[in-house]
């Protein structure tokens, strides 16, 4: 088989059994691999409404036919499961050497099911794997864990936030990329599962040498040609000074928009106060992660963007020292700096003041200690609790900063998101804001749902393949196309490429559908539809537009036409 390995790998940690199988091969046609392959296995193998925390309940790693290739930014894996913070269907992508090397060890899929009894890490040398005792690492937080196991090979693990069963924890690679929302954390730790470990030496085959060659030199053309030099500078903060300059920075758990002390917080600031230098994942040219060379934090990584702004901004904090440790807390608990910053910051309005010490309740979210627990359950299970709607979530899922406010097609992705408020479903902020691929009027919904759907059908795609987010700035799907065509041998159109994206979106929809999601669902808060932000009336009809092309009925339900010709039925 020629870009995809052909085999499955499934470890039932409850009857410590290891069983390989070979990938289906229609599906792997049918979903690419990636975020397509791990949704449709685990579509296949469990009930929408299994408890995310059971040893019924699956987790899987799955690679993409590009992954671990010289196609450009492509270091990615995938984990796939049912979040124990929304109750969705849940996939996550994660950067750096950890997806390459589960390529290189051959692998298209690793299921994970059942529950240890006792701590348990799995490792992984190409064909040879291992169930071994992780009494030693239970316990530790990411650093210390990765330290102990990096001899053998990159390592995946859980900090202490997964290991108690935080619904926002997450699983951490490579010390700090991170399969990072929802909570994919807790359900390893739920599993008592502390760590894969895994070494490989298999380079993916190609189809077609020449080919694929041609392809991703083009590919690879339009990336360098296209890309930001302030991501390899500045890194994702690049973007922070532009957004608060043009109201799309929420600040204060979204009561504002814009934040007065954004030049003590930005990239630009820290570029110029800092001794940094750029972090690249496996064959990335771009090297948006940072990491700081000297003085009193010398190898602490530079906070991206979205940490930044909800320890930042979002908290009405100027301290960069305080988000730089925090953020390090964050990746060394293993816990997801969005939703903690922003169930902080409705904490906060909670409680009718700013919260001095961030970094003392992060370590309480961390240890599920006290007020720490509470916050651990995110922004959704705390308003409920304290019965005032300060939680900016939709589906449970925390947003993130960019203010839908002034962005209305981002609106309108953030509440038809399969799983809840993020930015990565369908990245609108390209057209909205930056003009890629074309630019678009932002506060309008005019024209904005076929758009949304097509950025979402594509995503989709390309986080099955699987790519870095950054790669669709420059780079069409005509390229994604030719060089998964070429590295399979499988002949995909550009049409057939976003077939599978739209195939993919809609399996998620049924999932959730099944899970008990419906309409009533895909909206936004309410604090976004008051005097001065978004006209709910327009939001639904451009709702309505939106189902309407996605071939759904009126409540969101797929129709059968629309199975039948993505063959779900």
């Amino acid at each position: 088989m020629h870009g995809w390995t052909g085999k499955t790998v499934t470890i039932d940690l409850t009857g410590c059994k290891i069983r390989e199988t070979k990938t289906d091969s229609n599906i792997l046609r049918s979903f690419i691999g990636g975020r397509g392959l791990g949704v449709k296995l685990y579509y296949d193998n469990t009930d929408p409404n299994i408890d995310p925390l059971s040893p019924e309940n699956f987790l899987i790693f799955t690679t993409g036919p590009l992954t671990g290739t010289l196609a450009p930014l492509s270091g990615r894996h995938v984990m796939v499961s049912k979040s124990p913070l929304t109750g969705t269907i849940l996939d996550s992508s994660s950067g750096g050497f950890f997806g390459k090397e589960l390529k290189f060890a051959g692998i298209d899929a690793l299921i994970i099911k059942g529950a240890a009894l006792e701590p348990v890490y799995v490792s992984i040398e190409n064909d040879n794997i291992e169930i071994l005792n992780a009494k030693e690492l239970w316990g530790k937080n990411v650093r210390a864990c990765t330290d102990m196991l990096s001899s053998r090979g990159r390592v995946a693990c859980i900090g202490r936030a997964g290991e108690r069963l935080v619904p926002i924890a997450s699983v951490m690679n490579d010390y700090f990329h991170a399969c990072g929302r929802g909570g994919l954390g807790a359900v390893m730790g739920s599993k008592k599962l502390k760590a894969i470990v895994v070494k490989g030496d298999k380079k993916p085959a190609i189809a077609d040498e020449k080919a694929f060659g041609k392809a991703r030199t083009e590919a690879g053309r339009l990336q360098k040609e296209g890309s930001s030099k302030g991501l390899s500078t500045y890194g994702t903060s690049a973007m922070a000074n532009l957004l608060n300059y043009m109201k799309l920075l929420p600040a204060q758990n979204f009561r504002k928009s814009g934040f007065a002390g954004m030049d003590k917080v930005s990239g630009e600031f820290i570029k110029e106060n800092y001794d940094i230098k750029g972090h690249a994942c496996y064959n990335c040219t771009i090297a948006c992660k940072h990491v700081i060379k000297s003085g009193a934090f010398e190898g602490h990584e530079v906070p991206e963007y979205e940490t930044l702004w909800a320890y930042g901004p979002d908290n009405n904090n100027t301290d960069i020292d305080a988000i730089i440790k925090i953020n390090r807390l964050c990746n060394d608990y293993g816990m997801d700096t969005i939703s903690s910053g922003s169930t902080i910051a409705a904490y906060a309005e909670i409680m009718g003041g700013d919260i001095k010490e961030l970094s003392g309740l992060v370590e309480k979210i961390g240890e599920k200690e006290g007020v720490g627990e509470e916050l651990g359950r995110g922004s959704k299970a705390l308003s409920k609790s304290h019965r005032k709607d300060v939680g900016m979530q939709i589906k449970g899922l925390e947003l993130p900063g960019y203010d839908p406010r002034g962005v209305f097609g981002m609106a309108l992705a953030y509440a038809t998101s399969n799983r809840g408020g993020c930015h990565l479903r369908a990245y609108m902020i390209a057209p909205e804001v930056l003009g890629k691929p074309i630019k678009v009027e932002p506060k309008t919904f005019s024209g904005k749902a076929g758009l949304v759907q097509a950025f979402q059908n594509s995503t989709a795609a390309l986080d099955s393949l699987v790519l870095c987010i950054f790669s669709s700035f420059t780079i069409s799907e005509v390229e994604f196309a030719n060089m998964l065509s070429a590295a399979t041998g499988v002949d995909y159109s550009t049409e057939e490429f976003r077939k599978c994206g739209e195939r993919i979106w809609n399996l998620e929809r049924l999932f959730n559908i099944g899970a008990g999601f419906s309409r009533k669902d895909d909206t936004l808060p309410e604090r976004f539809f008051e005097s001065g932000g978004i006209n709910k009336a327009e939001f639904e009809k451009a709702l309505d537009e939106y189902y309407g092309l996605r071939g759904w009925d009126e409540n969101g339900v797929p129709m059968r036409e629309k199975r039948r010709e993505l063959e779900l039925l």
